[in-house]
């Protein structure tokens, strides 16, 4: 289960960065995170994890894709790539620059980008670094966003 937060992960100043797409298709995941769960699209039958959404790979899936549910994650994995922005590329992200940007391959193995909060990777070259989910509730917006924090080592 994931339940990792950090202190002050609420955030009260108003969102003003594009708003997270959130569809029926992926509404799950976001309630999910409102409850600080990290959910991964997992197949019943087989066990392998995705996200984002799609059919299990492994095998001939049940119609509507009844063999699947979104099911906890552990929240940990390595950085697979990152980059540090230093431009914002929208006047919401103004505040934030420079900040790290990261793929991270969850202990499950799918694939998920976000960005590094707290201690920041001193190399950008350190790809396999451990880290862990945290979330930063906009409770006005009804949204909370999946980070991820450094694993001290």
């Amino acid at each position: 289960m994931t339940t990792q937060t950090t202190p002050g992960s609420v955030r009260p100043e108003a969102w003003n960065k594009p708003l997270p797409s959130i569809d029926p298709d992926n509404e799950a995941f976001w309630e999910g995170l409102r409850d600080h769960e990290l959910l991964l699209w997992t197949c019943n039958q087989c066990g392998e994890q995705y996200w984002p959404k799609c059919y299990c790979v492994k095998h001939e899936n049940e119609p509507f894709a009844s063999n699947m549910a979104w099911k906890a994650s552990s929240g940990q994995g390595k950085i697979f790539a990152m980059n540090r922005h230093h431009w914002a590329f929208h006047p919401g992200f103004k505040e934030d620059v420079p900040y790290t940007y990261a793929i991270v391959e969850l202990d499950e193995g799918p694939l998920i980008s976000s960005t590094i909060v707290g201690e920041q990777p001193a190399d950008l070259m350190d790809v396999g670094l451990p880290v862990r989910v945290v979330y930063e509730d906009h409770a006005a917006e009804g949204f909370t966003l999946p980070r991820f924090e450094l694993i001290a080592q």
